[in-house]
């Protein structure tokens, strides 16, 4: 996808934000989520970026990386954006069992950022087995729920949930979280 270049825009358009990523459930929540927060309409597309993590990460500073890279390759793509942002998800493990969650990474082309992480849910034993025999969670998912490409649609949290909370409305919160900065620049 071609996007016009920051210097074609008009002075009356919207603040362009690029998520790094084209799932269209993480470009369809950030734009939820800055128009949420900010009261006020924004451009946002979604662009292939690399996390330059494994696949599927595993535990809390593995995943937040993916979700900084994903910015950080975003911005090298796209410098003419206003906002970007990564969205990673990624897994752990505790004495309880394995568990799902997710990292937000924004940065403002003042150089700004915000951060937040998503609650976590704990994963059935079958799926967590299903990881460790080398899936990520997503392929998990589709093949112990027989489903295709879950991970574009509800994901584990809306399969689990059974749909009272999206993959969408799951992220949404934890993007407007990481807009804190950007509402409170005072603050930060």
């Amino acid at each position: 996808m071609n996007f016009p270049k920051r210097e074609n825009f008009q002075a009356s358009e919207k603040p362009l934000v690029i998520v790094g990523s084209k799932n269209p459930v993480k470009v369809a929540c950030t734009e939820s989520a800055f128009t949420e927060a900010f009261s006020s309409g924004f451009i946002v597309n979604g662009i292939n970026a690399a996390s330059q993590v494994s696949n599927q990460p595993k535990g809390d500073e593995e995943t937040y990386l993916g979700a900084r890279n994903r910015v950080i390759n975003s911005k090298r793509t796209f410098p003419e954006a206003d906002y970007w942002v990564g969205i990673e998800g990624g897994i752990g493990e505790d004495v309880h069992g394995m568990h799902a969650f997710a990292w937000v990474f924004i940065e403002h082309k003042s150089g700004l950022h915000g951060k937040a992480k998503t609650g976590t849910f704990y994963l059935p034993e079958a799926i967590a087995d299903l990881i460790h025999s080398g899936m990520e969670l997503g392929e998990a998912d589709d093949k112990f729920f027989v489903q295709k490409n879950s991970k574009q649609n509800g994901g584990s949290v809306g399969i689990l949930t059974r749909g009272a909370i999206t993959r969408q409305t799951y992220y949404n919160q934890a993007i407007v979280l990481a807009l804190i900065p950007f509402l409170n620049k005072e603050l930060f």
